[in-house]
């Protein structure tokens, strides 16, 4: 499987660099392209100076060129959206394929003093339901928003489904550069599987504080190793996955046998 992130800052209205480089992408037969969370809107605090007839109109001009590009290209694209419905603003991950499109409500969005989304989203508070799971050409994938790695209850839901690789786009910033890596690296051991981060670029500037986005877009193993890293500019980084590799990986360590095991006799 050959996917892609491309690493941008946020694109508002524009589409000029969503197009060249998936053009690129599909000349190397990427099948999949995923975007950090901010790059088809503002980040969240501009958001909250902007009415919602821009957004929503924003939204709707963004959805119409992802599909475009999507059915053009023959990939799927997969990107974190700002939706407008009925007057509420909700934080989505969008997955873009050629012939369909479907939306990932997060479900658990960042809810401290600097960093509000729960309280300025509409995004409801309920019984966690499992991410968005999709297949192409036979490989498994599931999508977690970036804070939502945080969460075992996810990795619960997930357990029994094979998945070959997690997709997080992100946002993150301030000082969390070593901690995304060590979470990424251990939940992509515990389960076995891939982990493709996309995180964006560009900064934005409080009244106090800075926020730079530090990009570090990453691909992990199954087997916790880092394989693939971009720096802190803009960038198209090309990867590719395996099945095999992932199989190869639940054999070696045998973490899902043992705990079967366990949960078998128990039931007895």
């Amino acid at each position: 499987m050959i996917a892609a992130v491309l690493q941008l800052n946020s694109q508002g209205m524009s589409s000029t660099k969503l197009y060249n480089y998936i053009r690129v992408a599909h000349k190397k037969n990427v099948k999949l392209i995923l975007l950090g969370e901010y790059v088809l809107n503002p980040f969240f605090k501009e958001l909250e100076n902007m009415s919602l007839a821009m957004i929503k109109e924003q939204a709707l001009h963004q959805i119409k060129i992802l599909k475009e590009l999507a059915s053009t290209y023959q990939l799927t694209i997969v990107a974190p959206l700002i939706i407008v419905k009925k007057e509420n603003i909700y934080k989505t991950v969008a997955k873009f394929a050629p012939a369909s499109t479907s939306y990932y409500q997060q479900q658990i969005l960042i809810n401290y003093a600097h960093w509000n989304e729960e309280k300025f989203f509409s995004n409801a508070v309920k019984e966690l339901e499992s991410p968005l799971i999709f297949k192409i050409d036979g490989f498994k994938f599931a999508i977690l928003s970036g804070f939502e790695l945080h969460f075992d209850d996810f990795f619960a839901k997930l357990k029994e489904k094979n998945i070959d690789a997690i997709l997080v786009p992100s946002v993150s910033t301030f000082d969390s550069y070593e901690r995304w890596k060590a979470i990424a690296l251990t939940r992509a051991f515990t389960h076995n599987c891939y982990i493709l981060r996309a995180n964006r670029i560009g900064e934005y500037q409080d009244k106090e504080v800075t926020w730079k986005f530090y990009g570090d877009s990453f691909l992990v193993s199954p087997n916790a190793e880092i394989l693939n890293h971009l720096g802190n500019q803009e960038e198209l980084m090309i990867v590719e996955m395996s099945h095999t590799e992932v199989v190869q990986a639940r054999r070696s360590w045998g973490f899902k046998e043992a705990i079967n095991k366990r949960t078998i006799k128990n039931k007895g």
